[in-house]
């Protein structure tokens, strides 16, 4: 699931990488996501012999988890380790990237929408630094904004690598994938 919130004008912002994520994946599976019913955009691939689902969830992001829920419930995904939520981090500087599983919600939103509704926080989390704000009342205004030249050329490369960072985790698990991102 690559979190962001639906809309031409939240497109290549902060908030947006994971939905950008999901769309590189589907691409390289060759590819393109299509509406669900679901509230999402969706795009069921084959990698080797897993079944992936991509999803773009079309709730704004502090909704996210009405989406994520329906899709799971869909795919019969009982495990959450199964889940991989790709979103940004404010707490991790531009272009950084860290893979976990579990653990606390930084204030993001739409993680704690996915939480409300799955009624746990053990998934899998691919986090994309975006930065902090100067002062922590432009949070918001940060995630939406579009970013500078600078940022968004960070954030290209970030969002490739955390694309690859999830065909490590459905390749070989979040361990391997911590195991090489979280340097």
């Amino acid at each position: 699931m690559g979190l962001g919130n639906p809309g031409e004008e939240y497109r290549r912002s902060r908030h947006n990488l994971g939905a950008e994520v999901v769309a590189l994946l589907a691409e390289r599976a060759g590819t393109s996501l299509k509406r669900s019913k679901e509230k999402a955009l969706v795009a069921e691939v084959q990698w080797g012999e897993k079944h992936i689902a991509l999803a773009f969830p079309q709730t704004y992001m502090n909704l996210s988890g009405e989406s994520v829920a329906k899709l799971v419930r869909r795919h019969g995904i009982e495990d959450p380790h199964r889940i991989v939520i790709v979103h940004d981090e404010l707490d991790l500087p531009v272009g950084g990237l860290r893979v976990k599983v579990g653990g606390g919600l930084a204030g993001h939103n739409g993680l704690k929408s996915i939480v409300q509704h799955l009624k746990t926080d053990d998934f899998v989390r691919v986090r994309m630094g975006v930065g902090k704000p100067p002062s922590s009342q432009q949070g918001a205004d940060h995630v939406l904004r579009k970013p500078s030249k600078t940022d968004r050329a960070e954030f290209d490369v970030v969002v490739q690598e955390a694309a690859d960072a999830v065909e490590v985790i459905a390749a070989d698990g979040p361990e391997a994938a911590m195991n090489r991102y979280n340097r």
